[in-house]
Parts: structure tokens; C-alpha cells; sequence
């Protein structure tokens, strides 16, 4: 593990590589508040590495281990500390990115701004794509905006270290910190949705997967219908956390994705 400055904000970085010139670079790219590198550590990134490819994950800005930044929390902000970070690692070959939920958004985005830096994507149970995007989005800030609220009322991290919960302390505090010192709230809520004409003119292969019974599900049918080449998995019986959920299922169909193409 290192810690990378990109665009002045530290980076925590895990880098696996393989022996030899490795054909393929996966970064995987986590989702929001209380999620980072590790949800993929344990579930994606050893698989994938097994294959002899070179897999990336990094705290994304302000989460984990990373440096937390009064602002930079716009989608076009989590772009922009990729193309930086691949810079500083000495990427110079496009690249297959992984994105959970909100991991899965920077992944379209990068791919419509630097298409020549992408070989593939993976989006899995990726928000703000398609019509009901804005509601999505709209509704995710509402509810980011009373957690937020109830953190800094209730003192919730300190109740938890009162009573020895030790890890759920800190993911509170964690969690308070990014909801009430950013301008996280704000830049979630000012991202742009994607329009079919935007998946329209993304060019590399895109895997999306979903959750049959995920309030997702039609950004997952969005992809398949507008984008141009997107194999579309929806997984029954699952919602949201098809990747804690459905693991095995998951990196199967990653994998297998993977040595594919």
C-alpha cells in the first residue's frame, strides 16, 4: 500500500501486480459515505489479479484512508483525481475500471470525458443514468441531508465508543465528517444526469450489472438500451449490494468478462 498525492489530496492506493508486463489494468473504483477499497479487496481484486492482471483500488477523496478536503466532491472533481492518480502511477495504457454504485458513475463519466484512456467498463448498481435520474439524485441528497442532520445532533459516534463499538464509531465519525465538513451534500446533488444520447457515445465494452429488485433497475435497462456495446446482467432476487450480496455470482461474471474481451 502507498499514498499518492494527485491535484494536492493524498491518495491511499493498493496496488497488485503481477509478475512480468501484465496485458490488462483493472482500477476499481468504490461508492460513497461509508464505502472504500476494501469492499473490492475482498471481494473482486484477488480473482482478478489471479488472471495476471494488474489491479488498482484507492480510497476515492475524503473516504477511507484518504486525505479529506473541505470540497472536490463533484463527479467531474472524482474524474479529474483519477486521470491525476494514473498519472502519478505511471498508467500510460487504457485502462478497465470496476465502479460500485457511485464508483460506477465516475466510470461512465471518465469514459465520456477521456475515452482514450478506457478499455472497458464495469458498472455495477450505478446511479444518476437515465430519466429518473434526476428524482434519484434528488432523493439521495434529501436523505444524505438527514443523516447529516441526525449525526450532528444525535452524537452518535461518540454514543457508539461509550457502549465499545469501537468500528462502527469511526464509521460514524467518518461518516460525519464527510457529511457536515465537505461539500459533499452539494456536489452529489449538483452531478448531471446522463441522457441516452451521452450512453449513446460511449464506444468501449461495458458490462452493467443489477439487482432485479433494486430501485436501480431501470438505470441498468437504460445502459443496455443506449449504450453500444453493454452486456447487461440483471441478478434475481437481489437489490442494491449485489457485490456483498451476490459475490460469488458477481466475480464470476466479471472474470469471465474480463478474459473475453
Amino acid at each position: 500500500m502507498v499514498d499518492v498525492v494527485a491535484r494536492d489530496v493524498r491518495f491511499h492506493v493498493q496496488r497488485i501486480s503481477p509478475p512480468g508486463v501484465p496485458e490488462k489494468v483493472v482500477v476499481f473504483l468504490h461508492g460513497l459515505i461509508l464505502d472504500n477499497l476494501s469492499s473490492f479487496y475482498y471481494t473482486l481484486a484477488g480473482p482478478v489479479s489471479s488472471l495476471g492482471i494488474e489491479t488498482i483500488m484507492y480510497d476515492l477523496r475524503g473516504h477511507g484512508r484518504s486525505e479529506r478536503p473541505p470540497d472536490g466532491y463533484t463527479v467531474d472533481d472524482a474524474v479529474d483525481d483519477l486521470a491525476a492518480l494514473l498519472a502519478e502511477l505511471g498508467v500510460d495504457k487504457p485502462v478497465y475500471l470496476v465502479g460500485n454504485s457511485y464508483g460506477g458513475v465516475v466510470a461512465l463519466r471518465f469514459a465520456l470525458r477521456r475515452p482514450e484512456q478506457v478499455a472497458g467498463l464495469v458498472v455495477i448498481e450505478a446511479h444518476t443514468v437515465g430519466d429518473g435520474a434526476g428524482d434519484w439524485t434528488e432523493h439521495m441528497s434529501n436523505t444524505l441531508t438527514v443523516t447529516a442532520l441526525g449525526l450532528a445532533h444525535d452524537d452518535l459516534a461518540d454514543q457508539l465508543s461509550k457502549i465499545g463499538d469501537r468500528k462502527l464509531a469511526r464509521a460514524a465519525k467518518l461518516a460525519d465528517h464527510l457529511l457536515n465538513g465537505t461539500t459533499l451534500i452539494d456536489d452529489v446533488a449538483a452531478n448531471p444526469a446522463l441522457r441516452g444520447p451521452d450512453l449513446q457515445a460511449i464506444r468501449c465494452p461495458v458490462l452493467a450489472v443489477y439487482g432485479e429488485h433494486s430501485d436501480l433497475a431501470d438505470a441498468g435497462r437504460q445502459l443496455g438500451r443506449h449504450v453500444p456495446d453493454c452486456t447487461l446482467h440483471v441478478i434475481p432476487g437481489q437489490a442494491h449490494t449485489v457485490l456483498r450480496e451476490a459475490t460469488p455470482l458477481v466475480r464470476t461474471l466479471v472474470l469471465d468478462w474480463l478474459v473475453a474481451i
